[in-house]
């Protein structure tokens, strides 16, 4: 397992978590022995949006004694007290809701408290007028909520939120499909989600991934809006190499799919290499460096992503990038301009142009 740390707060966090979408369909033992496998291979991230109530007992069982060393996420607008999922703004029933889920999950505390699905202005006025927040807020000061967070879809509601200084950790649906306005889910340009991935990495603000795989669309040539598939490998690969991006969670059925998904860590590069993508990616998105480092490896060392990221960050306001940019071995300024990465990038990025502007703007 690989681990990635919350900048507000300082909780490594595996990069493949769980999500929670379709866990219960397979009865509640396969929940019981997938959640206690997840653990076993290092799995520490949960999260609890899930399609129906029946799943949280099982949590509470399999997970009781592994409490300490896991995190989870909690959803105030999710209602389960029905036994099917349902979404909501009224503060008696998340209340009611939120006290069942800690009962059932065996637990007192909250790791990651989610303000749930808000995707509407309208939506978040409520949340805020009705005391959802408030309450949250009021949680947080007593200890029972260790973080405040957001799920969204929408980067303005994101942004409005990141405004108020509140929330540590974002909920966001990050794959090809969304990023290319494919899809219903697939709110804002590339460049208004792309900032939003900066702005969370820059203002230490941690993203958990939902919707790596387009609801499944995309892992068929039949359903995906390129009309060729990809694989689980390369959209979790793809989530990761966002900006912010702390871990993907994918939702599973049962054992055998989690062991398939945790196949990811002993990948090849080829296997998880997503730059088909530049094949059909819009003229909008050409141009920009995605950090994919398929122009990989550099005949002089240089590591032409991470060099692109530090720069969009300090960019972005990231006050640390250029410190993180100035202590790397081989910097922009290393560049012979051989066009190596320029022939190799599939999105047609001048990198060697980049190199010298990035040179410049950090003076080294």
């Amino acid at each position: 397992m690989e681990y990635r740390t919350l900048p507000r707060g300082g909780e490594r966090i595996s990069v493949i978590g769980l999500g929670g979408g379709y866990i219960g369909e397979g009865g509640e033992k396969e929940t019981r022995q997938a959640l206690e496998l997840a653990v076993s291979r290092g799995v520490n991230y949960f999260d609890l949006a899930m399609s129906e109530a029946v799943p949280f007992a099982a949590y509470g069982e399999a997970l009781r004694d592994q409490r300490k060393d896991i995190y989870y996420q909690l959803h105030f607008g999710a209602e389960y007290t029905t036994g099917k999922y349902g979404w909501t703004l009224n503060l008696e029933k998340i209340k009611k809701s939120v006290d069942w889920q800690l009962a059932m999950l065996k637990t007192d505390y909250i790791d990651f408290g989610f303000v749930h699905c808000i995707d509407e202005e309208a939506d978040l006025r409520k949340a805020a007028e009705g005391g959802t927040l408030d309450y949250m807020k009021e949680l947080k000061e007593e200890g029972v909520i260790r973080h405040l967070a957001l799920s969204s879809h929408t980067p303005k509601i994101v942004n409005m939120m990141l405004d108020t200084g509140l929330i540590d950790m974002v909920m966001f649906s990050i794959n090809p499909a969304y990023d290319y306005r494919h899809g219903d889910y697939a709110v804002g340009t590339v460049d208004e989600r792309t900032a939003l991935y900066r702005r969370c990495e820059a203002e230490g603000v941690g993203i958990s991934v939902m919707k790596a795989f387009g609801g499944g669309q995309l892992l068929s040539a039949g359903t995906s809006p390129f009309g060729q598939a990809l694989s689980e490998y390369q959209c979790i690969q793809y989530a990761l190499d966002k900006p912010g991006v702390l871990t993907v969670l994918p939702g599973l059925r049962s054992t055998a799919d989690l062991q398939r998904l945790l196949g990811f860590f002993e990948a090849s590069k080829e296997e998880r290499d997503y730059s088909i993508l530049g094949s059909f990616a819009p003229r909008d998105a050409e141009g920009v460096c995605v950090y994919c480092n398929h122009c990989q490896p550099c005949p002089f060392g240089l590591d032409v992503g991470l060099i692109n990221k530090y720069y969009d960050l300090a960019m972005a306001g990231d006050a640390l990038a250029k410190d993180h940019y100035l202590h790397l071995e081989k910097k922009a300024s290393d560049c012979t301009g051989c066009g190596h990465c320029d022939r190799r990038c599939p999105f047609h990025v001048k990198q060697t142009e980049r190199m010298q502007e990035i040179q410049a703007y950090f003076g080294a």
